[in-house]
Order: structure tokens, then sequence, then C-alpha cells
């Protein structure tokens, strides 16, 4: 009998991504979103290498902050092994705008969700997905006993619920594991995140507003690699324990889309035009994942530049659709 695995945040580019993962590693998976399933370019379970494993996946439009008592019923009846969830409110900068829904979204929606399900006594797991913005910008590579630091609304909301948490993990024995990535990419990214969106910019001829001149640094990951180390996480992971997922190499914004200028033989100078930087954006945070390599026996293996040519191939093959998306984040409360 295959593992059960119930995904939260299934329209989430980590979440459609997991969901192809571990559909292709046999598992039975359950996924609920607020929105109705992505269009097909951004669901990687749905492209033809998946096609033949989708009689083990099922969907089901539900919203995190309206649905409670739904997911919770769903969860109850498909009784899965793992739960993973990806649902959050998820930008930094828009996190300014309307504080209330970040918090409402990252924090009394779980709340309200974590509370039934920690009565489900056929849980294995629950993989809470974090995020490595919670320490804010440190110095050094940071390991998952660093102290909170958040810097922005959205990042004092996954703090907040990480916390609750870890109180419920120590009151009720909740079996709670968290990890936390450094920056996924990878073929099926929404458009508004960097490595796609100058893909395309180079593509569609427009120019690349960079934030603050592309100084932040940065340590990207391939969305498989981190797939892989999540459901480690459900597997091996003891409860109240968390991982940190990330690659060894750094590099800056500027380098990143320099590199992507290359590839695509254009110069980084006619692409790009810097503006000013956003508030509160963290200059680095680099993970280490010493923990997650020791204990899981979890190892990135898609470089970055394999995982660039990826991704290119993917906007070029899907460029006629990609060119139909909107290019700019949608903030939905």
């Amino acid at each position: 009998m295959s593992e059960k695995i119930f995904v939260i945040g299934s329209n989430s580019f980590s979440g459609a991504s997991f969901i192809d993962y571990a559909l292709g590693c046999g598992a039975t998976v359950a996924g609920v979103s607020r929105s109705p399933e992505s269009v097909a370019v951004f669901l990687p379970y749905k492209w033809k290498n998946r096609r033949a494993d989708l009689g083990r996946f099922r969907f089901e439009q539900l919203d995190l902050n309206r649905d409670t008592d739904r997911i919770a019923a769903a969860i109850q009846e498909f009784a899965p092994d793992y739960v993973v969830n990806f649902a959050a409110q998820s930008m930094v900068a828009e996190s300014w705008l309307h504080p209330e829904h970040w918090y409402q979204t990252n924090v009394v929606a779980n709340v309200r969700l974590h509370e039934k399900i920690r009565r489900f006594g056929f849980l294995k797991k629950y993989v809470h997905v974090s995020t490595p913005e919670v320490y804010g910008s440190c110095s050094g590579n940071v390991t998952e006993s660093a102290p909170f630091n958040p810097s922005t609304p959205y990042a004092a909301s996954r703090a907040a619920c990480d916390l609750h948490l870890t109180t419920f993990f120590r009151n009720y024995h909740f079996p709670v594991v968290f990890t936390r990535a450094a920056n996924v990419y990878g073929a099926g990214q929404q458009l508004y995140r960097i490595i796609p969106r100058t893909i395309l910019f180079v593509k569609i001829g427009r120019r690349l507003p960079l934030h603050g001149g592309g100084r932040s640094l940065r340590s990207f990951i391939h969305i498989r690699d981190v797939a892989d180390g999540t459901l480690r996480a459900a597997r091996q992971g003891p409860p109240g324990e968390v991982y940190h997922l990330s690659t060894a190499p750094h590099v800056s914004i500027r380098e990143l889309v320099t590199m992507i200028c290359g590839k695509l033989g254009v110069a980084f100078d006619e692409v790009v035009e810097v503006v000013d930087d956003r508030a509160g954006k963290d200059a680095a945070y680099l993970l280490d994942s010493t923990k997650a390599r020791r204990t899981l026996g979890w190892a990135d293996s898609i470089t970055l530049e394999k995982g660039i040519d990826e991704t290119i191939a993917w906007v070029t093959e899907n460029l006629d659709e990609l060119k139909k998306q909107c290019l700019d984040y949608i903030h939905k409360s």
C-alpha cells in the first residue's frame, strides 16, 4: 500500500513540485488550495512525464482562511500518513501594505487548523514548510538553533506560527517537523520570481527592474532537491526537529542575472534597470544544511548551472503560453 500524503497549498510552486516528486515516488496524494488548479504550465504533475500518475492524485479547492472545517474533514477522510503545509501569504515587500492579511493566513488560520488536526491519531508527521526569513539578516552560516529576528510582517507572521507549533509539540506531542529552504527555483515557478522573470523578460524584450542593484547574497536550490528533502523530513525526521535545505554556493542577485544573460547571449546593461531596494530586505541568510545531510542522508544534486538551463528550456518551450500569464504578483487576501 502506497504512502498517503495530504498537501495544503498545492497550487504553489513548491507544493505542485512536491506533488510531482511524491507521485514519482509512488505516493497517493490529495491536494487543496484556495484557487482552482493553475494552468498546466505551472503544475509539473500534469506534464507529459507524470500524466500516468494522475490516478493517484486528487484536488479540491479549499481556502485555509475560509474552509478550515472542510480541510480538517478532508484530512480526516483521507487519513494520510503525512500532511505537508506549503500554504502561506508569501511575498515579503507586499506584506508591508496589508500586514493583517499576512497574520490572518500565516498565523490565525493555521492555528485554527492545527487545533483540529492535533487530535488525529493516524497522523505520523505534519511537515510545516517555514522560511529562513524568520532569522532576519544574518552573518555566517545559520544553523537551526539560530534566534528569530524577523524584519518584515511576512517574516514575523511565519515566526509566530513556528513558535505556536513548537508549543503544540511540547504540550500535545503534535508530530510537527519544520523545513526551511534557501531560495527555490526551477521549471514551473511563478513569473514574478527572479530566475523565470529574468529569462522571460529577455525573451520578450523588456527591461528587468533590479532592486538595489542586486547586491543581496543568496543561495539558490533546485525545487526537486527541496522536494526530496521535504519527503525525507516527513519520513525520517523526529517530531520537533527543524531542517535546513540549502546549497553551498552563494551568489548575489546581480551575479545570478549576469549568468542568465550570458546563457541567453545578451549584455547585462541592455537588460537591467537598477531601482531602489525594498524595505526590510535581508542582505543575506546563508543556511547551514549539515543537519539534513547528516541525519536524513539528504544532498543537493542539481547545480545552479544545470537548473538554470532547465528553466530556460521550460520558458522557451512554453513561451507562447507564458506570455499570456500575469507577470506580476497578484495579492489575494
